[in-house]
């Protein structure tokens, strides 16, 4: 009795063994990997004993060379490494640095203003990365020392770091939207998409709890001294008024000209962004010549600033979502583009400003180095998770937790709470490429068999999966913050006063507030499926049944038509499909049509 119960429960028993794996503390890819070979064992030896649960032979495993090729071979996952590099290049050509002191500048003096510079650079860098460890590492060494300079409280300064940081998370180019893309069967521009609006909530609702926290709680975000603001007019004025009037007639006239176009949707918003920014570095090079020989000038330093420091990401933008999105490039080609164009904007800088350090062969090394062991930790978690998916389904696994998830109360509202509950728990140990390469593959069939949109579901996930980097005590974006705040007391380098350390429980206080928004964000994009657009899928077409004696159904595939009846014979009446007579199709064969042969006794 027990073999049979064994084998017939083999599916929850082999999951709950990975699940004890893990929080053993063993590496997810080796886990999946050794628990789907050993089980794959126990199956086969167990076949004879379940009922027809289980399908597993020997042969069944001289497939796996050809799964792990097909892995090898999948155009989708390149992207990874392209994005990857390209960000990663951006953050060590310091282009990052000077975002963040520029936009510093512009918002400094405004009470909050340094909070929003990180939650703005962040949405920007999260736009041209993809990677959240450059964004959190990078916000973490130019930010966090200057609002602990101006007095920011430092709960405040470590959750908004942390938290813009993780923005790359769900602003495309996302890493984890690209992966989540091919888990799900989905298209990833259709994924990319559908991320952009509920990316751009989540950034308006980090900048008005920082809004909330300046208003409400006055010593905890200060605007800078007026000795700290730079970029000022001969009159000592800051010059905001040349850089709205600029910004209004950019966007106004791209906006105009966008209209007369076809283009609507995500496509809309990055070609309008693109063409205004045209707009802005053909006035501020106007300005620049009229600066060069003396003559007089219409923008201010500031707004000039704030053009130049802006166009490479935002140029980056557009060659990577823009082509995407208008149907130029796949997303792969996208990623491609992105890293040759960090290239080149990292090494228009070095020329410029006559400084190396901003391009060099030691960067490029560093960011590929960094980029192959990125990509072998992904190929790796996707190869275990394919030996473990083909012994879970050969167990039917899968059945288990379709009908599991499917029979939940609540229909299609209670299976999506559930599962973002899983979610979120277990990215308290999980990360997200694991949730993503073990989890996904699971839920998605019984996401599609209650009707719901994968790509609404991918987009749900993608925000929950943000959780993991924000989760006490184990979400990496704050182990990452942890590694380059300080702590032990430091003298800053421009009051000479003596700072105190940060420590790890003002980071995990600080991170709470932001992981609240981000369940929220959840939350709404469950209630509103509007939020994520996309083109939907064509619908499959499937033949019609109709009642016996009723009209003939078209039988009708992708591109490919069925007539109901055989042609019609020349100069022969068409056929009634109608009536009594209509004609029917009988499979049994002529009794003189059988030869006595091939009549067995």
């Amino acid at each position: 009795m027990l073999l049979p119960f064994i084998a017939e429960n083999l599916a929850p028993i082999m999951f709950a063994a990975l699940v004890l794996f893990l929080l053993l503390g063993y590496p997810a890819a080796f886990s999946l990997a050794a628990v789907g070979l050993v089980f794959f064992v126990i199956g086969v030896e167990l076949a004879p004993y379940s009922g027809g649960a289980i399908n597993l032979s020997w042969p069944l495993l001289g497939t796996m060379p050809e799964r792990i090729y097909g892995v090898m071979t999948n155009d989708t996952l390149l992207a990874i490494p392209f994005f990857a590099y390209m960000g990663l290049i951006l953050e060590r050509s310091g282009m990052a640095e000077d975002l963040l002191e520029t936009v510093g500048q512009l918002f400094g003096s405004v009470r909050g203003g340094l909070a929003f510079a990180v939650i703005f650079v962040g949405a920007l860098l999260a736009a041209t990365t993809g990677v959240v460890a450059a964004s959190v590492i990078s916000m973490g060494l130019i930010s966090l020392p200057i609002m602990m300079r101006y007095g920011y409280d430092r709960r405040f300064s470590a959750g908004t770091i942390a938290a813009s940081g993780t923005l790359a998370q769900i602003f495309p180019p996302s890493l984890v939207l690209i992966v989540l893309a091919d888990q799900l069967g989905r298209s990833v521009g259709d994924m990319y998409t559908g991320a952009l609006i509920p990316a751009l909530i989540l950034t308006g609702l980090y900048a008005v709890f920082a809004f909330a926290i300046a208003f409400i709680w006055k010593t905890a975000a200060p605007g800078l001294p007026p000795e700290a603001i730079r970029y000022r007019q001969p009159d000592g004025s800051r010059g905001y008024l040349s850089l709205v009037v600029l910004t209004s007639i950019c966007s106004v006239s791209a906006l105009l000209i966008m209209l007369q176009s076809h283009y609507r949707g995500a496509d809309f918003v990055v070609l309008t962004m693109t063409l205004g920014v045209c707009f802005a570095v053909v006035i501020a090079g106007i300005n620049w010549l009229l600066r060069l020989v003396r003559g007089p000038q219409f923008l201010s330093p500031l707004a000039e600033q704030v053009v130049f420091v802006m166009v490479p990401p935002l140029l980056l933008i557009f060659l990577v979502l823009g082509t995407i999105f208008i149907g130029v490039a796949t997303p792969t080609e996208g990623g491609a583009m992105g890293a040759v164009g960090a290239m080149l904007l990292a090494l228009g800088k070095r020329y410029s400003e006559g400084n190396r350090a901003r391009f060099n062969f030691e960067i490029m090394r560093s960011a590929a180095q960094s980029t192959t062991k990125l990509s072998a930790f992904v190929m790796f978690i996707l190869i275990g998770a394919r030996i473990f998916s083909l012994t879970f389904y050969g167990v039917n696994g899968h059945l288990w937790v379709e009908h599991l998830l499917t029979s939940l109360p609540g229909g299609e509202v209670g299976f999506l709470i559930f599962v973002n509950i899983l979610v979120f728990f277990l990215a308290f140990f999980l990360d997200f490429f694991e949730l993503a390469f073990i989890i996904v593959p699971l839920l998605a069939p019984a996401a599609e068999a209650l009707g719901i949109d994968l790509i609404w579901f991918g987009v749900i996930l993608a925000v929950n999966m943000q959780t993991s980097f924000m989760h006490p005590p184990f979400g990496f974006a704050l182990f990452y913050l942890r590694s380059v705040a300080p702590r032990a007391p430091y003298v800053d380098k421009v009051t000479g006063q003596t700072m105190p350390p940060v420590t790890t429980a003002q980071i995990y206080w600080g991170a709470l507030p932001y992981l609240c928004i981000q369940l929220f964000v959840v939350a709404l994009l469950i209630a509103f499926l509007g939020l994520v657009r996309h083109d939907p899928p064509p619908t499959a077409h499937r033949p019609a049944v109709t009642a016996p004696g009723g009209a003939a159904p078209a039988f009708k595939s992708e591109g490919f038509h069925l007539p109901p009846y055989p042609p019609a014979i020349p100069g022969a009446p068409p056929p009634d499909t109608t009536g009594p007579g209509a004609p029917t199709l009988d499979m049994s064969v002529p009794p003189d049509l059988v030869k006595p042969s091939e009549v067995k006794p």
